[in-house]
């Protein structure tokens, strides 16, 4: 259930005493604001989408003020009886019992409202005191139990004469703008204007944009779309773009907009909902400023679902514009963004696909994602984006789930699709960023994987997930001093991300840094106790460190036996108990057999046997052991680094 949106000068968020929701088509508008009008001098409290009250959340704001409204005002005519918006509206008002349906241009109410009389106010429209609006008045009158509130003073265009009077004194200027008046900005001077140079990029949170179709199974559209979003502001060097994680962490509460600011360390919020029925997509967002939550600026698009892109565009655009940004690059509206598709099928299957990928759940639903993505790819061979994403799912697949010879077939697709995506859109960071992981993880090639992670830094400095990528990169190559800058910087952006904080725990022990790392640790699974293999990188990072009772207390919680038992007969060793050290050992080969032996490995090397560790290590380069990846800078190898087998397969994996 959604909660009622806070209203002004009512305590805790009550719903107001006398409230009114107001369904329309947008190409009623003008009829929409002189029905507005008569409600509000009547003392009524109008909810339309045309109205924003500062600070609400604007992702919960129509559902509730649905929700709660005594009385829906539906405005028939010709254009908005073939909206599917307003019939979902009217429905929901009729099944309730508070609907009051207005015809505005004497057409009849659609198949499913006809036992409800309209009131005709064909011709009545600018006239308060006519009876067909006296009719609309005693009508909301009687949903709100028979007693009509006292008339209050006149009320003007979309917001009270109070909430004027407070905009005006406080120095904000209301301005219209866009086709047909549709757009409304509420600007005032940037937060901290004051001391914020004019180059200084703004930071902006892009909330989860909220699923409005009433169908669960839509969330991976409205997920998707807040994503993409997410990705052509982030193109813009004049914005920091909050990370999607500790977004959409923030966005699932109840918070305020200060409160969200704040805790995320941004000037803005970007939120909205979506609904997509039929053919048609209705978005609505909102850009409300973190220090005052008051709104910046907010509009809404009901359009065919092959304009999505054009109103993703508009949105960036319109965002920027706000702030007074200066675009970096074409803005063409409609125009697909950098790595993006004109295809509204493909686009779809890659938004089912990514849904799919970023759950993680199994084998099969990755699986699935790849099949999504390469459904996307048919469709529009030019989406970069698709390809990028193919390449990291085929990635992930080779190394979880496929045997020796399956996973070698899978690492060269994954490298031939993310150069796919790179050479349809040389400017998309994601697709370099993908080729690096390909490289890195899937190929071995640290060498090779060193000029597409430079590039993909240097094209999207602002994306946390980009960053957090090079910064791990750049810690493999024992760049400690890089990769710390780097991941401090994600970590900014994305302070909610348990991963970020367990990449930066991975930076940190690598470095040696037991201590630092011990507590980015502890933030990660402060933040997500489930996480992957954060408790194992605790355990081996206090291991480190010499603190082996709380090593041991930490590998006991790792629910991977893959990161558990190295850990575990790496201790039972140093306590000088070799029986049960060896049993670990195994345990751990009887499950995993050729699977671990980058984990044999460290375990060897740790026991101070060189020559098993070395074997081990050279056996999980021939089997392409994803591990290898870390043997550079890996603290538990350090042992083997100045024998002649280590530097040779140092530069064979391309460390040196």
């Amino acid at each position: 259930m959604h909660r009622a949106p806070a209203q002004h000068g009512e305590p805790g968020g009550a719903a107001p005493a006398h409230s009114v929701f107001l369904s329309y088509s947008r190409a009623d508008r003008k009829s929409a604001v002189a029905v507005v009008q008569v409600l509000e001098n009547a003392g009524y409290h109008v909810w339309w989408d045309g109205l924003l009250e500062g600070g609400e959340r604007f992702s919960h704001t129509t559902e509730a003020a649905l929700e709660h409204a005594r009385a829906v005002v539906v405005l028939w005519s010709k254009t908005s009886a073939s909206s599917h918006w307003v019939h979902d509206e009217a429905t929901r008002g009729r099944d309730a019992g508070r609907l009051v349906p207005l015809s505005l241009d004497g057409s009849l109410p659609p198949l499913g409202f006809g036992q409800f009389q309209a009131i005709d106010v064909s011709h009545s429209l600018g006239k308060p005191d006519s009876e067909p609006m006296r009719k609309l008045v005693r009508a909301v009158a009687a949903l709100h139990e028979g007693a009509a509130p006292a008339p209050s003073a006149p009320r003007v265009g979309m917001a009270s004469q109070t909430r004027r009077n407070v905009l005006v004194g406080g120095g904000l200027a209301l301005v219209a703008a866009g086709a047909g008046g549709g757009l409304w900005l509420w600007r005032s001077r940037a937060p901290g204007a004051a001391a914020r140079g004019a180059n200084d990029p703004r930071r902006i949170a892009v909330m989860p944009f909220a699923n409005l179709s009433g169908d669960p199974e839509q969330r991976y559209f409205s997920d998707g779309l807040t994503s993409e979003i997410r990705t052509q502001l982030s193109h813009n060097e004049m914005l920091q773009i909050a990370g999607q994680t500790s977004s959409k962490k923030a966005g699932d509460g109840q918070d305020d907009a200060r409160t969200i600011a704040k805790a995320l360390g941004v000037d803005f919020l970007l939120g909205g909902n979506v609904q997509k029925a039929g053919g048609r997509v209705k978005v609505a967002a909102e850009l409300t400023d973190g220090s005052t939550g008051l709104s910046r600026w907010a509009n809404s698009w009901e359009r065919p679902l092959a304009d999505i892109f054009a109103v993703q565009s508009e949105i960036g655009t319109a965002v920027a514009g706000a702030l007074s940004a200066e675009i970096k690059g074409p803005q063409a509206t409609g125009a697909a963004p950098a790595g993006g598709t004109a295809s509204v099928a493909a686009f779809d299957a890659y938004l089912h696909g990514r849904a799919l990928y970023e759950a993680g759940i199994d084998e099969e639903s990755d699986r699935r994602a790849l099949t999504y993505f390469e459904q996307a790819i048919a469709l529009d061979d030019r989406y970069a984006g698709a390809h990028a994403a193919r390449a990291r799912a085929l990635a992930v697949i080779g190394n979880l789930y496929a045997d020796h010879d399956e996973r070698l077939r899978l690492y060269d697709a994954a490298e031939a699709a993310a150069r796919a995506a790179t050479t349809r859109a040389p400017d998309f960071a994601e697709g370099f960023s993908a080729l690096g992981f390909a490289l890195a993880s899937g190929k071995l090639d640290m060498r090779g994987a060193r000029e597409p992670f430079e590039r993909s830094y240097t094209l999207a400095p602002g994306d946390a997930d980009v960053l957090a990528r090079y910064a791990t990169f750049r810690s493999n190559l024992r760049d400690h001093v890089r990769a710390t800058e780097v991941i401090a910087r994600a970590a900014t952006l994305d302070p909610l991300n348990a991963r970020t904080f367990r990449s930066q725990g991975d930076i940190r022990h690598n470095a040696g840094d037991y201590a630092a790392a011990i507590v980015a640790y502890r933030k990660a699974i402060e933040l997500n106790p489930t996480l992957a293999g954060v408790h194992s990188s605790l355990g081996f990072a206090q291991l480190m460190a010499g603190a082996d009772a709380d090593a041991r207390a930490s590998f006991s919680k790792e629910r991977s036996a893959v990161r558990r038992l190295p850990g575990l007969a790496i201790l039972a060793h140093r306590a000088g108990d070799r029986a049960a050290a060896q049993a670990t050992l195994a345990e751990l080969v009887a499950e995993y057999g050729d699977k671990s032996h980058y984990q044999y490995a460290q375990i060897h090397a740790q026991w101070g046997d060189t020559a098993k560790a070395l074997a081990s290590l050279q056996s999980a380069w021939e089997l392409r052991d994803g591990g290898i990846m870390l043997m550079y800078a890996d603290p538990l190898l350090t042992g083997l680094r100045d024998t002649a087998g280590y530097l040779a397969l140092a530069k064979a994996v391309g460390f040196t």
